[in-house]
């Protein structure tokens, strides 16, 4: 296990380039003290921590058909375009079961990145128990407009991405002066304004959270500011960055299976390319 931060951006359904790149690492038994998950960061971490490769791929891709597991029915039963009950509990314990034993003797520390929508904050949770403690996950991946708020210990939360998109300062805090950042935005990628219309409609549905419309109206610029950061901490021996190398058509809820196939085997292949600089970059003393 390396000393070493590992930071894993959102990004709906384009986090699949992410799933790719932790499977060349289980591959290789590449594992880090410290992992920070960010939506669908923080799901990709799980089958990550628990071994088990191919995971991730699989949950992404062989329930897109299926009525219960996503799709505007499930959005208007039950408030959540992603069936919670199928995502979070049919899967993991049914269908594809999770290695929950497997998760508790990894030895480092795991956090799921979440957005407390009363402080407009972010919050990383502690991941100790994955089952007991799975809504912490589910709360990372919760996005505004297609998610129900997630109630977690009185206090309601939301995708961490509003509020700590790439949370590697964070980890820099922690005491880890080696971090590896996987992203699943392309190089030279500079986020927009959320235009006016859906700032509107997240000002009336969060009406009694006011935060939320404020971290989504300076989204672009804290975003852009954290790749400003990025850059310097990647420049100074801090960072090491894993991301696409130009823009792909995946959506953010795509259910094309080839484009999510293309971008796995893209990260994966992205990943294996950099392998030796990254493994140098690993094992320099600091």
């Amino acid at each position: 296990m390396y000393q070493a931060g590992l930071v894993l951006e959102g990004g709906g359904m384009k986090g699949i380039y992410t799933a790719g790149v932790l499977d060349f690492f289980m591959d290789k038994g590449i594992l880090f003290s410290s992992v920070y998950g960010v939506s669908a960061g923080a799901c990709h971490m799980c089958s990550y921590l628990s071994g088990q490769r191919g995971r991730a791929l699989d949950i992404s891709i062989d329930y897109l058909d299926s009525r219960h597991y996503c799709g505007v029915g499930s959005l208007l039963s039950t408030g959540d375009f992603f069936n919670v009950d199928m995502c979070y509990h049919l899967i993991p314990e049914y269908l594809y079961p999770y290695d929950y034993e497997a998760y508790q003797k990894y030895e480092g520390k795991a956090f799921s990145v979440v957005t407390d929508i009363a402080s407009g904050r972010p919050v990383y949770f502690r991941m100790r128990d994955m089952k007991t403690e799975i809504d912490k996950i589910r709360a990372s991946a919760s996005l505004p407009l297609v998610s129900r708020k997630v109630k977690i210990d009185g206090r309601y939360y939301l995708d961490g991405g509003l509020s700590d998109s790439i949370p590697l300062q964070k980890s820099v805090v922690d005491g880890n002066v080696k971090n590896v950042v996987i992203m699943t935005k392309e190089v030279g990628y500079v986020r927009k304004p959320v235009s006016s219309a859906q700032l509107s409609l997240i000002k009336a549905v969060y009406r009694k959270y006011p935060k939320v419309y404020e971290l989504m109206a300076n989204r672009h610029i804290a975003y852009n500011e954290t790749l400003s950061y990025l850059e310097r901490q990647r420049q100074n021996g801090q960072a090491f960055v894993i991301r696409p190398a130009r823009a792909n058509d995946v959506g953010r809820i795509e259910r094309d299976t080839e484009k999510l196939k293309a971008l796995y085997e893209e990260g994966y292949r992205d990943a294996e390319g950099c392998y030796d600089r990254l493994m140098e970059y690993l094992e320099q003393e600091k």
